[in-house]
């Protein structure tokens, strides 16, 4: 295990942002040049984008915005700044270089970086950017870009569709070196793929998070590697195996527990990068980890069904491979709302990564567990029932000295014998307000695990059904203990948990002209979050099949404002959220999308077909809001 070191100096991963283009008209330029630019922000509110009409197919098959950014000065003047939705690149655009050969940016590769082919012998291209990572190194910039699944292949067939096909491959990330103008605008330099061959590869990598030491923090986001060799799902996680080792390593067999973690790519000036793996934050099917301002607290996203809620606690700042992991106990005090409950904190253990990756070397599932079948809703003597990671009950007992195994090797099914919650549904963004200690959880989709279902071995979270899902706050505080009483050595742990009006998604009875089922004026199914301490803003993007069209908002903690800022083409899900106040004199909002022309059945034939029309289902853009000054 390489430990990497830490840069001397500080990024916080709280920091926000839009993009900055400060050329305006000859007039703006002269008085500009003579009345000096005013620097302390007091406020930033932004003006709404309308959802584009029914009538509008040729709006709704585009990625645009029409907002603008007021600013208030602390002077008292206000300037307005229209913003700009700006692609940088599309996974198709051939930029990608290995060994002097441009390949598609969405490329994917083998563990000797050589690139792989999809049925019709043409190049695997991932149609689907996620996670980026806009990062200063030393005098240069550089992005991180995640690519999260195989959608279509070259016929457009949907990859998971394809007879005698991977359901699944081994996906990457890619390294690409910008340039920043003068007016802020970025453009591409040059463009390598990340090699995770010294980590066994990397499995589905979803959003991400920006680390306080200035490198990306990623995930490893796959259901298939998390269920039983045991289980009706074996069948799933032999063949996720299978694709590994046959596209990936050469026929090596692969292993499940190498993959699941959460990865960090340190980027050196260079543009050189240092990939490694962090086995004791845990295992699970992580959408990301948020880092506290302390940068040793974290919180993981689960996404998934029977998911938990996880904290990681380092031992000491900047220390992501030696702490203790938590797991959050829901104790309901209202199902109204969205729902509200105080949060106990279960400590299954303590460990290093050099111990996880060797637990992981040499156990199997049966090395951990003693299982057996349920018997109806029940289990034999000395065994436990759990829902964790699907609907499949378990009935598992820990091997005597296995419990460390269990806890960062099978860490949802290790909660759930605890006695923690493993109840979340879809639970997706994570972000951190510093100056509130408040924590933001984005659950795309309340229903199953997070309702009452008849005979569940626990029934923590009893919520009624809302298919359009809620963004979560909850408080932060330190002196809080575990279930042993136990001081947890951190001052950001979530205690009560509740949904702010404005943050809770609406659905519609019957769908709408346009297909949606849910109110196109509330935020449905929230995925990617960022709070800006600076703009007092929280963004929150959507992932959606009952919005035809997904936004990423704007949500004002001081005046309530839920604004829309950003509307994606039809069936587009918004991912790459990050937010920059000042890079350089200029701010950015970083935001991908991907599988445009994805949408739901509810869409009627004729404006669906409208919108296949105008629709380039390949493109899939990484790119960034722009328009605004630094916001300081």
């Amino acid at each position: 295990m390489r430990s990497i070191s830490r840069p001397g100096f500080f990024l916080s991963s709280t920091a926000v942002a839009v993009l900055a283009t400060l050329a305006g008209c000859a007039n703006q330029a002269t008085t500009a040049a003579k009345t000096p630019m005013p620097t302390t922000v007091v406020s930033v509110e932004f003006t709404d984008t309308p959802a584009p009409a029914a009538t509008d197919p040729d709006k709704m098959a585009r990625t645009y915005t029409s907002s603008a950014a007021k600013v208030t000065y602390g002077d008292g003047s206000v300037k307005t700044y229209p913003l700009a939705f700006n692609t940088l690149f599309s996974v198709q655009d051939k930029i990608n270089e290995v060994k002097g050969v441009k390949h598609p940016a969405g490329q994917l590769f083998d563990a000797k970086m050589l690139p792989l082919k999809d049925p019709m012998g043409q190049p695997l291209v991932a149609e689907t950017p996620d996670a980026n990572s806009l990062l200063a190194v030393g005098d240069k910039l550089f992005m991180v870009t995640h690519y999260e699944y195989d959608w279509l292949l070259t016929d457009k067939t949907e990859a998971n569709k394809a007879k005698g096909w991977y359901a699944r491959s081994p996906m990457g990330m890619t390294l690409t070196e910008l340039k920043q103008a003068k007016d802020g605008k970025l453009s591409v330099i040059k463009q390598s793929p990340i090699d995770f061959s010294g980590v066994d590869g990397l499995w589905i990598p979803c959003a991400g998070s920006q680390t306080p030491w200035n490198t990306h923090l990623g995930s490893e986001e796959d259901y298939d590697l998390q269920f039983s060799p045991l289980t009706k799902n074996a069948g799933k996680l032999q063949a996720s195996l299978k694709t590994m080792s046959e596209q990936y390593l050469g026929g090596k067999p692969a292993n499940p527990y190498h993959y699941g973690y959460i990865p960090e790519v340190d980027v050196r000036t260079a543009g050189k990068t240092l990939v490694s793996k962090h086995y004791a934050m845990g295992r699970g099917t992580w959408e990301l980890a948020r880092l506290a301002p302390d940068g040793k607290t974290a919180y993981l996203g689960d996404d998934g069904t029977y998911g938990l809620m996880l904290m990681y606690v380092g031992d000491a700042w900047g220390n992501l491979d030696s702490g203790s992991l938590y797991a959050a106990k829901w104790n309901q005090t209202s199902d109204q709302g969205g729902g509200k409950a105080n949060l106990n904190w279960v400590k299954l253990g303590h460990a290093t990564s050099n111990e996880v990756k060797n637990l992981a070397d040499t156990h199997s599932f049966t090395d951990i567990f003693d299982a057996a079948k349920p018997e109806g809703n029940a289990c034999p003597a000395s065994y436990t029932r759990i829902r964790a990671g699907s609907k499949e009950d378990e009935c598992l007992k820990v091997k005597p000295g296995k419990e460390k195994a269990a806890a960062f090797l099978e860490t949802r099914r290790m909660a759930a014998l605890m006695g923690a919650t493993t109840e979340f549904t879809k639970y997706e963004g994570v972000a951190i307000n510093a100056t509130d200690k408040k924590l933001y959880l984005a659950m795309s989709a309340v229903r199953d695990s997070m309702t009452s279902a008849k005979g569940e071995p626990a029934d923590h979270i009893r919520l009624p059904a809302n298919e359009a899902g809620a963004t979560y706050t909850a408080d932060l505080a330190s002196g809080q203990r575990d279930q042993h009483g136990s001081v947890i050595a951190s001052d950001f742990v979530a205690t009560k948990i509740y949904v702010e009006p404005a943050l809770l998604g609406l659905p519609l009875a019957t769908p709408d002209a346009k297909g949606n089922t849910a109110d196109d004026n509330h935020i449905a199914q929230p995925d990617n979050l960022f709070y800006s301490e600076k703009m007092r803003t929280l963004f929150v993007g959507e992932d959606s099949l009952i919005h035809t069209n997904n936004y990423l908002w704007a949500y004002n903690l001081d005046t309530k404002k839920l604004t829309r800022i950003l509307s994606a083409a039809a069936g587009a899900e918004n991912t790459g959220l990050q937010v920059l106040d000042d890079l350089h004199g200029h701010a950015y909002i970083m935001a991908n999308n991907q599988h445009w022309g994805d949408f739901a059945k509810t869409v009627p034939a004729d404006l669906a077909k409208q919108l296949k029309d105008r629709i380039d289902v390949f493109h899939a853009p990484v790119g960034y809001l722009g328009g605004m000054p630094a916001i300081k």
